[in-house]
């Protein structure tokens, strides 16, 4: 585990989204990652397509849930 130092303002964002989403700051900052790394590698698919993946990659099943192939 590191340290990564970010802009206030940024910090500020974090804050904030953590609050709305119900996750730790830290755990906010690790879906951004995550999400800012799976858009990186997979420029075609839309956010809502990343996320279904990886729902059902976790073994999370919901009706109307589709992921692209």
């Amino acid at each position: 585990m590191g340290i990564v130092n970010i802009e206030d303002e940024l910090h500020e964002q974090l804050r904030r989204a953590s609050r709305a989403s119900c996750r730790s700051i830290n755990g906010q900052a690790a879906f951004w990652i995550r999400l800012g790394m799976l858009c990186e590698l997979n420029p075609g698919l839309t956010f809502q397509e990343l996320v279904a993946r990886e729902l059902k990659a976790a073994g999370v099943e919901a009706p109307g849930l589709t992921a692209a192939a």
